[in-house]
């Protein structure tokens, strides 16, 4: 048995619902931003999903909103 080379990765989109949860409590992107020590311009990139969050920042955006991270954050198509 050899091993098989395994192709390119390909990026999963991942779709959130970061400005409806946001909206619900009143908050502007930088009051959000300031509530996880990340700019307004990282909140606006994560809702209008220019940029993907890493892992630790998706668990503290989950966290507060009282959330599971699959809450927040879904595969495209889901």
């Amino acid at each position: 048995m050899g091993c098989e080379r395994v192709g390119r990765f390909t990026p999963l989109p991942v779709k959130n619902r970061l400005r409806e949860l946001r909206s619900d409590r009143g908050w502007s992107q930088g009051e959000l931003g300031q509530r996880l020590q990340v700019s307004r311009q990282t909140v606006n990139a994560i809702e209008t999903e220019k940029y993907d969050p890493s892992l630790p920042l998706a668990f503290r955006i989950a966290r507060l909103f009282g959330k599971l991270i699959g809450e927040v954050f879904h595969p495209d198509g889901r």
